[in-house]
């Protein structure tokens, strides 16, 4: 490459400093400790690591001032050390715009009395040059990630949380975490969460390698109580097609979000599928979409609510022994699953119908409701919702 066409003064300057590449590196690389913690201590980057790169930094920026081809080359490797080091890519736009300035420094100071009025004229150039070399670097960077996160399950799942959780770092690049995570290229996504069936074992073994058997990309992590993962759709594999796939895998509840067309909407999307999870009855391998039944997903998005109807409704009921509290609750949900119909919730239960009449009779008389109202009959049915939700019967 040709170094950029600054003028005649800086070019000199620029050729004078080159040979001391070496001791303006160590110089570098003491401004960026002094001033960026993480450099301090060495344990990440040792001492003898940022003081090479930094004389390779230095050697790259004057080179081009000096129109030096040869001692120009761009030093790109450093970014791709620092991702694999695990320094944070703030860390190191901030170390590299510190030693910039560094080299700033150092022009001002050692130029001519009389070429630093030239040398300030010149300073869009020699910035160009800074600029350059940072971008070079965040591109080395970023592709070492990408590599990283594609072959290390824990470092996508890091990449995953922030998707999920609104990271701030990770919202300003959500596409280009998208891509890390090979999902960049769908128009279609749906979030889906899972709960474990012990702690931090998988709703969903082996989903991910599952759904790459049916050409769908996907990414996953886990936690103590949740496995979760956004779902990249495509053409010919939609939200149906995926809850046939979960649930053949399900070990416990699953909630499955709308889709949404947009990382943007994805934490939006992490909440529905939470709440579709919630709704599902407690300790069912069953997968429940958001808005399927919107009855129970505004029960299970308000579990503290929840509890307080069940209180208002079936206190007499949630007071009784436990065997009797559960012949009780079937014979109601049978009752209205029936249409209010003795003889059909009858045979679904293999009683006689006068039983179903009998408990039915009961129900009424310790809540203090008369089923043959739709406003009392619809606050059983609410109240149940919110017993089956909440795992009390």
């Amino acid at each position: 490459m040709s170094g950029p066409d600054v003028n005649a003064e800086v070019r000199k300057l620029s050729a004078r400093l080159l040979p001391e590449s070496e001791q303006l590196g160590a110089a570098m690389a003491q401004r960026i400790r002094d001033e960026i913690p993480v450099y301090d201590g060495g344990e990440v980057v040792t001492h003898e690591e940022l003081v090479a790169s930094c004389t390779l930094n230095a050697r790259y920026i004057l080179g081009n001032l000096a129109g030096d081809v040869s001692a120009s080359e761009t030093p790109s490797e450093t970014g791709t050390t620092r991702a694999e080091q695990g320094v944070p890519y703030a860390m190191v736009l901030q170390a590299f715009r510190v030693g910039s300035r560094f080299i700033w420094e150092v022009l001002v100071d050692r130029a001519d009395p009389e070429d630093r009025d030239r040398l300030l004229l010149a300073a869009a150039d020699i910035w160009a040059v800074s600029d350059q070399l940072a971008a070079d670097v965040t591109d080395a960077y970023r592709r070492a990630l990408a590599d990283r996160a594609r072959r290390d399950g824990q470092m996508r799942a890091v990449l995953v949380g922030s998707l999920l959780d609104g990271d701030a770092d990770a919202t300003a690049y959500v596409g280009e975490t998208a891509g890390m995570l090979d999902l960049g290229r769908a128009t279609e996504y749906v979030v889906v969460s899972a709960e474990s069936p012990t702690p931090g074992a998988e709703g969903l073994p082996d989903v991910e390698r599952a759904l790459r058997r049916a050409n769908v990309r996907s990414a996953w992590r886990l936690d103590h109580d949740h496995q979760e993962g956004v779902v990249a759709l495509r053409f010919g594999f939609g939200a149906e097609h995926l809850v046939e796939v979960l649930t053949g895998l399900a070990q416990a509840r699953v909630g499955v979000s709308t889709v949404v067309g947009r990382l943007d909407d994805i934490q939006e999307a992490r909440r529905q599928a939470r709440v579709a999870c919630a709704a599902v009855s407690p300790g069912a391998a069953v997968v429940g979409r958001f808005g399927a039944d919107p009855l129970a997903v505004l029960l299970a998005a308000s579990p503290d609510q929840a509890r307080v109807l069940v209180d208002a409704v079936l206190a007499p009921v949630m007071a009784l022994p436990e065997d009797d509290r559960a012949v009780v609750f079937a014979t109601a949900r049978a009752w209205l699953a029936a249409g209010g119909s003795t003889s059909t919730a009858a045979r679904e239960l293999h009683v006689h119908r006068n039983t179903v009449r009998y408990r039915i009779r009961r129900l009424e008389e310790i809540t203090g409701r008369d089923l043959a109202r739709p406003v009392d009959a619809a606050e059983l049915y609410v109240a149940l919702e919110c017993v089956r939700i909440l795992g009390l019967g």
